[in-house]
């Protein structure tokens, strides 16, 4: 019998990627049927620490000398060509978003697009099947649709909102005409929403303005969100896939079966979905209730999320989610790093 993952995986049309770089999770992800993977510095940096003796291999053959920016960038290969090499037979018997792997660039650039393009060039000379990860702010857009001009495979990160889904789209769509123009085949786009950060945000904005949103709303305000957005892709022909990411609960994937779209589930979720009981079924044409976005909607933070013009392109970078994560990526992921002992250090 399959289990939900299996299911969810083999007879709907949502596809699923693995949300960790650890080894041993990753080979379970997909026998329970992940076709690819998403990583970013925050997990490159925790497979590295928790489970240093999976990478002695790749790590051996690293220039020891280096330091700064080259530094990370090699630890990120070192960690992302493992799963690229790896997903590569995958990646070229064909199959939507089948056999590929994410890498982010610098998250302490996300408003600097030149520094985000040679980055992604770079990234792009690794493997074939590595999907760039860059911020869903006004420079990040620019540099999005440049690399979809190009070829490249990427995805819109540091996203929690309808109007960041839908610019990503769009600079998705505007890139991949330019690459048809000059003879190029566009590549793989997506466009992520993280739903659970999103709640994580306005739960404390609720909290602090003693909102009439309840915690039963919060848990639907990202799932809202993305529901909306997927409807308004499918209404503007859009064919970049939205990524439901930064899940906190089994619920985020449910609520989403059957849809066209990416998703990403962490191991831990992945366990709690695996225990579902069957029957199971497609959810994403089932509504958020209007009460529960009437009381949701009495935030102001909920509203530049979940409406289509909610917030301009130069607001993204400043939205309240952006930032917290932003942190995150930097402090917990890209900084560490910068600091983790190569060759002789990590003894």
């Amino acid at each position: 019998m399959k289990n939900y993952l299996q299911w969810l995986a083999s007879e709907t049309q949502t596809i699923w990627w693995h949300d960790s770089a650890n080894q041993d999770e990753q080979a379970r992800a997909f026998g329970w049927g992940a076709v690819g993977m998403t990583t970013n510095p925050f997990l490159v940096n925790q497979t590295l620490v928790s489970h240093p003796e999976d990478w002695q291999k790749q790590l051996a053959s690293l220039d020891t000398s280096l330091e700064g920016e080259e530094k990370v960038l090699s630890l990120i290969k070192a960690v992302t060509g493992h799963y690229a090499a790896s997903f590569l037979p995958l990646y070229q018997k064909g199959g939507v978003g089948k056999g590929y792997v994410c890498a982010q660039t610098d998250p302490n650039r996300c408003g600097h697009a030149a520094s985000m393009l040679a980055l992604a060039e770079r990234y792009a000379s690794w493997y074939p099947n590595l999907v760039i990860k860059l911020p869903a702010t006004k420079a990040g857009l620019v540099v999005y649709e440049e690399c979809v001009a190009r070829g490249y495979s990427v995805a819109a990160t540091l996203s929690f909102t309808v109007p960041q889904v839908l610019a990503v789209a769009e600079a998705a769509k505007r890139g991949k005409q330019r690459a048809l123009d000059s003879g190029i085949k566009p590549a793989l786009s997506i466009a992520v929403l993280m739903v659970g950060r999103l709640d994580d945000y306005l739960r404390d904005v609720a909290q602090d303005q003693e909102s009439v949103a309840t915690e039963s709303d919060i848990r639907q305000a990202g799932t809202a969100c993305i529901k909306r957005a997927y409807k308004l892709f499918i209404e503007r022909n859009y064919d970049t896939f939205l990524m439901p990411a930064g899940c906190r609960g089994g619920y985020h994937i449910t609520a989403l079966a059957g849809a066209r779209m990416i998703c990403s589930i962490s191991p831990k979720i992945q366990e709690e979905l695996v225990r579902l009981e069957g029957p199971f079924s497609e959810q994403i044409e089932t509504c958020v209730d209007d009460a529960v976005i009437q009381r949701l909607s009495t935030l102001a933070e909920f509203r530049k999320a979940y409406e289509v013009e909610g917030m301009s392109e130069e607001e993204f970078i400043t939205f309240g989610s952006t930032n917290r994560t932003v942190d995150q990526f930097i402090n917990d992921g890209w900084n560490p790093l910068l600091g983790y002992p190569l060759g002789k250090e990590r003894r």
